[in-house]
């Protein structure tokens, strides 16, 4: 009787399981490439620092739930206090409030074309801080991928609006920030499970980001849009929490260089969608520069020496 019923599940599980594996990458790539539209929806009538303060405010209380229920410990180890700080504030107060900024003046789906060259970014600090080696056909994929970016800043006609340099400008240093952090953390935080390293910064940077925004922008929460409400909610409690619980799934699943293609993938989304909600017209000349960058980045992930060897 055990013989016959282990039979079935010996061949449907490695379906299953790949199937499982397929759907909960497309949900992040889903999740993170309808992040930029719904940060761009957002800030439609929530000034920047209180629309990132109130997504992680939303975000904070699943995200604590999430750590008691795993027992997780809130608390960094003592001797990595001043990581807690640099987290706090390089991955999620200073980056987060820069995206927000960015987005007040550039469509979303550029933003998350900006946003991808992050990974380049990992690249080059990790061979500054961790000498890490860094391939020719890396260095060809970076030239390739902020040549490309060039070209479709170009094609967007930002080098006319002083605004839209602007952020343009924070939104590539949300990235260098965010690629100096996650350097960063592979030295000095590898061993903080991922649970405690979001839990308490996430809701710390978000009471931080909200004081400071009601100081310094006084928002009137009366005029805040009931899209902008949504669009806040969808941020905290799907693309924050839902994208990190199955990002966090899909960690024990793929191997780390198959799931960075998260960061190549999730920008075609965030285009696409973004052209359809802002009433955009895709051209032919923006589809092959972003065709090209991101086949550029994903160069930079995968080396052709390695191939050969």
């Amino acid at each position: 009787m055990s013989t016959a019923i282990s039979t079935p599940i010996n061949i449907s599980k490695p379906w299953l399981a790949g199937l499982i594996t397929s759907t909960l990458f497309l949900i992040v790539c889903l999740s993170w490439g309808t992040t930029w539209l719904g940060i761009k929806i957002a800030v439609e009538s929530v000034p920047p620092l209180t629309a990132a303060g109130l997504r992680f405010l939303i975000a904070f209380p699943l995200f604590l739930s999430f750590a008691l229920l795993r027992k997780e410990p809130l608390l960094f180890p003592r001797q990595s206090r001043w990581f807690f700080l640099f987290v706090t504030l390089s991955y999620f107060s200073l980056p987060y409030y820069l995206l927000n900024y960015g987005e007040m003046h550039v469509s979303s789906g550029l933003t998350a074309l900006l946003f991808s060259c992050m990974p380049v970014f990992i690249l080059l600090f990790s061979a500054l801080f961790l000498r890490e080696k860094i391939y020719p056909s890396q260095m060809l994929g970076i030239a390739i991928g902020f040549g490309s970016l060039f070209m479709i800043i170009r094609s967007q006609g930002l080098h006319l609006d002083q605004a839209e340099w602007l952020g343009v400008l924070a939104i590539l240093c949300a990235a260098v920030m965010h690629a100096l952090c996650y350097v960063v953390t592979k030295k000095h935080g590898s061993a903080i499970s991922v649970i405690t390293y979001n839990t308490l910064p996430i809701g710390i940077a978000g009471a931080m980001l909200f004081i400071v925004g009601l100081s310094v922008e006084t928002p009137v929460f009366s005029d805040v849009s009931a899209r902008s409400w949504g669009a806040l909610l969808y941020l905290g409690l799907v693309a924050s929490v839902g994208g990190f619980i199955v990002y966090f799934l899909l960690l024990k699943r793929l191997s780390p260089i198959i799931l960075s293609f998260v960061f190549i993938i999730f920008p075609v989304f965030a285009v696409i969608i973004g052209a359809w909600y802002e009433g955009q017209t895709l051209s032919r000349e923006l589809m092959i520069y972003s065709a090209v960058l991101l086949s550029g980045f994903a160069l930079t992930k995968l080396p052709v020496e390695k191939w050969f060897r």
